[in-house]
């Protein structure tokens, strides 16, 4: 029998308390009633990632664009996700709590996009219909590193206007020249786009590495990709990790959109799974197990084939069309492919301690669980990985003791529960 002991981690935790003063203060400092004519209609981004405390961000956008006296509307910004349908889109906001009655104003969802121009080197710049008409766009979206390469602007204010904005269409083309171009892409795209539409700013939210708010900061036109480097930066210097970084078994409980792009943060297991990109040299993980399919995340299974193993009940819950047409406008085709599929959660996991080798012995096992890539205070660990985090003098916090047992439908009996 394997014994786990729940820890608590501890990661750098700046936290912004008052959520609407800062939203209000920022619009006010880039926005000016001057340069806008009346009644101006005023187009606010909304994306389809977990970001906390998104509905209240929201919320206070609106309403500090009505006291300004224009007329706000949200726009689903999230290139091919809601399996790339206008319709599809709308459920996705609906289902993370956005709606037009809770934010104060109308949502106009549309894949139609209208074509801004070419970048110098030939890549078309695309731009939502609905937002590129209005007299401005507020670009909002969380400033954090990208789960398929790395440069000076990642997943953030850029992402947001080049794949947000240019729907499947758009995404399509700055996927296309594969991951190793994908960081000169979304700068070169974004610049055109910000330069020859009616982009007013950036808000951008940046999140401490327990998931909170830590603040929202405007970007000007003027700075944009400088001080959004500055922004990704700092928040890479909050990111959590896991507590060690060889790791023999990890177990997930959840994937999904809701907690990644990806499904399972890339950055967080270390695992790209792309062509012609080299793996991450850490974390290493020998084998990976995931056990469900968040609700949360509508069938869109993207990022499965980063596991080794999984279950029937979360394969039983994808939705073929939204996992394909995320993978296939991605173009990383192999993070959609099916890892080994198994009844139960107890056979999948077993299995995946049998395949490190018949010599393993399993009161060596470094195992850690995880309820999810994107909550990583509490994770529960084996006892080799405690001693390895005590010789370490890793400051971590013992929460309880259990057994891996497994009830009658073979279901862990243990699950972690998300504190925030």
């Amino acid at each position: 029998m394997i014994e786990m002991i729940e820890i608590e981690q501890c990661f750098p935790d700046p936290q912004l308390q008052d959520l609407h003063k800062k939203t209000r203060t920022e619009i006010n400092r880039h926005v000016s009633s001057d340069r806008l004519p009346p009644n101006a209609e005023i187009a606010i981004t909304a994306g389809s990632r977990g970001i906390t405390n998104i509905v209240e961000i929201l919320k206070s956008i609106v309403s500090t664009v009505k006291e300004l006296g224009f007329k706000p509307f949200l726009v689903p910004a999230m290139g091919s996700h809601g399996g790339a349908t206008a319709e599809g889109q709308l459920e996705v906001l609906k289902h993370l709590g956005i709606t037009e009655d809770v934010v104060g104003a109308p949502i106009r969802s549309s894949m139609d996009v209208e074509l801004v121009g070419h970048t110098p080197n030939g890549t078309p710049v695309y731009m939502d219909k609905n937002a590129y008409h209005a007299n401005g766009i507020i670009v909002v979206n969380r400033v954090k590193a990208h789960t398929a390469f790395r440069g000076k602007v990642e997943s953030g204010l850029s992402k947001m206007v080049t794949i947000g904005l240019g729907k499947i269409k758009g995404a399509t083309f700055v996927h296309s020249n594969g991951a190793l171009q994908m960081a000169e892409n979304i700068e070169s795209v974004s610049r055109f786009a910000i330069e020859n539409s009616s982009i007013l700013m950036g808000l951008a939210i940046i999140e401490n590495g327990y998931d909170e708010t830590a603040d929202i900061i405007g970007v000007s036109k003027e700075e944009w990709h400088k001080r959004e480097s500055e922004l990704l930066d700092w928040s890479k210097s909050m990111m959590p990790s896991l507590p060690i970084d060889d790791i023999d078994l990890l177990v997930i409980e959840e994937m999904g959109k809701c907690f990644s792009g990806t499904g399972m943060d890339p950055n967080i297991i270390g695992r790209w799974r792309i062509e012609g990109v080299p793996e991450p040299e850490s974390p290493d993980i020998k084998k990976l197990v995931i056990l469900d399919l968040a609700d949360k995340s509508f069938g869109n299974a993207q990022g499965i084939g980063l596991a080794d193993f999984t279950t029937q009940r979360l394969v039983d819950k994808i939705d073929r069309n939204s996992t394909y047409t995320n993978a296939l406008t991605s173009t990383y085709l192999q993070r959609a492919m099916l890892p080994l599929i198994y009844r139960t959660e107890k056979t999948a996991i077993e299995t995946a301690i049998q395949s490190l080798g018949p010599d393993f012995a399993r009161d060596k096992l470094k195992m850690v669980q995880i309820a999810n890539t994107l909550h990583l205070k509490h994770v529960s660990v084996s006892k080799p990985v405690l001693e390895e985090l005590q010789a370490q003098g890793k400051k971590i916090k013992m929460v309880g003791k259990y057994a891996l047992t497994y009830d009658e439908t073979e279901e862990m009996t243990r699950k972690l529960t998300i504190h925030s």
